[in-house]
């Protein structure tokens, strides 16, 4: 099935939402990688504010390139999520509604995600300057030392992703390779 969403991510839209599908994303997500997934959790441990709502948000996996003159935003694909999982279930249990980067995730994420009525999206590694062209703008929000691992808000349009793994904790990883097992014998 294809999704067309405009965010925020709800909880009733991520519970439609099934592994495997397409989804297109419109409207704002933020940028931020395992140095400021870090701080983020700090300033939680602290009781401090964060730098963006985490109700509903959106979490792009990805540390864009600087902008060549001219653009929003250089080359944004993905990183490798596992990287935020030390820090993913805690974020889900205050609201975080979405994850976007590539490859698996732990166990206690999936619980977490299940939990909290969440979807993990994968993005196409590789594909970073077609995904940079659905971003239409980015802003530092916090954490400017950190350079491109600071926090982005970004602006999307028609982002391309797959919902890799759902919010009844199916996974594309298991259950594709499983049927694609079944389809050799």
């Amino acid at each position: 099935m294809e999704h067309h969403i405009r965010l925020p991510l709800t909880k009733e839209c991520a519970a439609a939402i099934k592994s495997g599908d397409a989804v297109y994303l419109t409207g704002e997500i933020y940028a931020a990688r395992d140095a400021s997934h870090k701080r983020i959790v700090q300033l939680l441990s602290e009781g401090k504010e964060l730098p963006f709502p985490l109700q509903d948000a959106v979490i792009y996996y990805v540390g864009p390139t600087p902008a060549k003159p001219g653009q929003v935003i250089g080359s944004a694909g993905p990183t490798t999520s596992s990287r935020m999982d030390a820090y993913a279930p805690q974020l889900l249990r205050l609201g975080l509604r979405g994850m976007i980067g590539k490859g698996k995730r732990t166990s206690e994420v999936v619980a977490a995600m299940k939990e909290a009525g969440a979807v993990y999206f994968g993005a196409i590694g590789g594909a970073g300057a077609l995904l940079a062209s659905c971003i239409k703008s980015c802003e530092v929000i916090a954490f400017e030392d950190l350079g491109t691992e600071a926090v982005h808000r970004l602006y999307v349009e028609n982002f391309p992703a797959r919902a890799i793994i759902d919010a009844n904790g199916e996974n594309l990883y298991e259950t594709g390779r499983r049927a694609y097992l079944e389809s050799d014998s």
